[in-house]
């Protein structure tokens, strides 16, 4: 797979490209705009599969470098930068970026967010309705969550979970395994800022392994945030059965 990076810091390019090519990647460095537009001409070359782009470029910023390659072409950008602020985040993906990634970043994560820009944009066909709803069941364990009609259930049972709720543990779901900072799911879940929301997350996280009833299904990672421990392929499930009814008095 091809992949371009938009980096002008040489130490970050070289670091970056030497764990991308050790996961299977033939990594193309620009370190700038023009050098990045110019490898996306068409030619004879195999396209490219994803476009790392970070945004602090010599010649132009990289917002006017998106703006330019959607223009031109529909491969699958994923902004990197230290630009952490929502209003940053917002423009780019209204710009066309697919994903939006803040420095300093967890490099599993990236893998990750790589690895789903090029799926969603991988050429595949026509898909039946059934297949379609097959895709968008994730299925952890005992736990499965069907995105399109927002449902979860535990061992075929279902789990009502609040809006909030949902959105949380999708988005965990999406990546099991992958670290989510708390700052990152404040800003995609809640589209707010940090500053004050801390115990509401908090909050919705202690409910979800409540209604779940798999308590070590989310795991705390101290100091940074949350991450979904995907339960290992024909592993018992670790949720407890419900408890029986009190009679009424």
């Amino acid at each position: 797979m091809r992949l371009l990076l938009v980096e002008d810091d040489d130490h970050v390019a070289a670091a970056l490209s030497a764990v991308l090519a050790r996961h299977g990647f033939a990594v193309v460095h620009a370190r700038s705009g023009q050098e990045a537009l110019r490898a996306l001409l068409p030619d004879t070359a195999e396209p490219f599969a994803v476009v790392l782009l970070d945004l602090g470029l010599p010649d132009q910023d990289g917002f006017e470098v998106c703006g330019r390659i959607r223009r031109m072409c529909a491969v699958p950008v994923i902004m990197v930068t230290a630009r952490a602020d929502v209003r940053s985040r917002i423009h780019g993906l209204n710009l066309g970026a697919d994903d939006y990634v803040v420095k300093p970043y967890d490099t599993g994560e990236l893998l990750a967010r790589i690895h789903a820009v090029s799926r969603r944009n991988a050429p595949g066909g026509e898909q039946s309705a059934e297949e379609s709803a097959a895709e968008d069941a994730l299925r952890l364990g005992a736990v499965t969550v069907e995105l399109p009609t927002r449902q979860v259930s535990v061992n075929g049972t279902a789990v009502p979970l609040t809006r909030k709720e949902f959105d949380l543990l999708a988005l965990l779901a999406q990546r099991p395994g992958v670290v989510f900072r708390r700052e990152q799911i404040i800003s995609e879940v809640w589209r707010t800022s940090w500053e004050g929301t801390g115990r509401t997350l908090e909050v919705h996280i202690a409910s979800l392994r409540a209604k779940l009833r798999m308590p070590a299904l989310i795991e705390t990672v101290r100091g940074v945030g949350y991450r979904l421990v995907a339960p290992a392929a024909g592993a018992p499930s670790a949720a407890r059965p419900l408890p029986p009814p009190r009679p009424s008095a």
